[in-house]
Formats: C-alpha cells, sequence, structure tokens
C-alpha cells in the first residue's frame, strides 16, 4: 500500500468509526467487562465500526480553471485572426467581421472584463462558440459558395448573407459585453452598500 493511499486510509471514515467502536472496546476492557478476551472485543467492536461507517464521499471532480479556458480561447482566437487575414471578403463584410473582431479582442483582454467573464460560463461559452465554430463556418461558407453563384445568377449573393450572420454575431457579442457591465455595475453598487454599512 502506498504512503499517500495508507494516510487516506487513516483520515478515512471507515478508521474514524472503527476506532470510536475500537475506544468503546477499550473502555470495556478497563472496567472488566471485556474480561481475558479483550483483543478480541476491542478489535470485534474496530471492524463492526468500519463496516457501518458511512460510504466516503467522491471528491469533486477537477474542472480546468476559468482563467485557463480563457487563455485558451485567447490562443484560439489569435489562430482564427490568421485565419481572416488570409481571407478576401467584400469591403461591407470586411467591416463588419472588423467590428465584430474588435469586440471580440476587447472581452478576451485581460483585465476586469475578462474577470467577470471567467465567472459566468454561459458568457465563456458563447464567446467560445463564436471564435471557434459561427465565425470560422460563416466565412468559409461564404468562399466556398461566392464561385457558384456567379453561375447562376438570380439567386442572392452570398456576402449578403455573410454581412447578415456578422451582424446577429456582433449583436450576440454586445448583448454579452452588455451583460457584463450590469454584473460590473451590480458588484460595484453591492460593494458600495457593503462598505455604507460598515461604516454605520
Amino acid at each position: 500500500m502506498a504512503i499517500s493511499e495508507y494516510v487516506g486510509y487513516l483520515e478515512s471514515r471507515k478508521n474514524i468509526a472503527g476506532s470510536a467502536c475500537g475506544l468503546v472496546g477499550l473502555a470495556l476492557t478497563f472496567t472488566g467487562v471485556a474480561g481475558p478476551y479483550w483483543p478480541v472485543v476491542v478489535a470485534g467492536l474496530y471492524g463492526a465500526g468500519a463496516l457501518i461507517a458511512p460510504p466516503e464521499r467522491p471528491s469533486l471532480p477537477d474542472f480546468p480553471d476559468p482563467s485557463a479556458q480563457l487563455e485558451a480561447l485567447r490562443d484560439d482566437f489569435e489562430k482564427l485572426g490568421g485565419y481572416l487575414t488570409d481571407v478576401d471578403l467584400p469591403p461591407a463584410a470586411s467591416g463588419r467581421l472588423t467590428e465584430l473582431t474588435e469586440l471580440l479582442a476587447a472581452l478576451l483582454d485581460p483585465g476586469w472584463v475578462s474577470e467577470v467573464l471567467a465567472q459566468d460560463p454561459e458568457g465563456v461559452h458563447t464567446l467560445s462558440r463564436s471564435i471557434r465554430h459561427d465565425i470560422p463556418e460563416a466565412v468559409d461558407t461564404y468562399v466556398r459558395t461566392r464561385w457558384w453563384t456567379r453561375m447562376t445568377p438570380g439567386t442572392e449573393p452570398p456576402e449578403r448573407h455573410l454581412e447578415r450572420q456578422l451582424t446577429l454575431l456582433h449583436e450576440e457579442a454586445d448583448r454579452l459585453a452588455s451583460d457584463l457591465r450590469e454584473i460590473e455595475a451590480r458588484r460595484q453598487e453591492s460593494l458600495t452598500r457593503y462598505l455604507q454599512d460598515r461604516a454605520q
């Protein structure tokens, strides 16, 4: 048995319950009730205590630190930026994309925004989905379909779809930024109330 396993057993509920029952056995020995069979009584009570002890609680899962998740997201955002620089987009879509990436960069920038964001798993998920899926998918779909639409006149140009998609993603990111501002404002109000109450 490894030392860590041995120490773990010493701290376990089975050992604690067994030791408590074993102490009862020693008390019976000193009062004369156990007689010459005291070792059997103490060992039996220890075993009984270990058997009736409640089961050990499973340890909590070790989830990654939220700040580490944001750091990985920043790395992926840089990869996305490298991909987007190689894509030729029409001016309107390029402008919408620039606005969107600037907003995402501000949300991921280290500081109070990312600290608040780290405490909002839904917000981290929203950013992750935009960076890792939605933006690359929208741009890649445009790149793949723009050539086909030239051969089928009368269909809506793919750049309009791309502009609408980027606008929707920008609105989603803007809502997230507003939510984070509200969370920070509530935190400031709570701190102010706490300091006011303490001063009274």
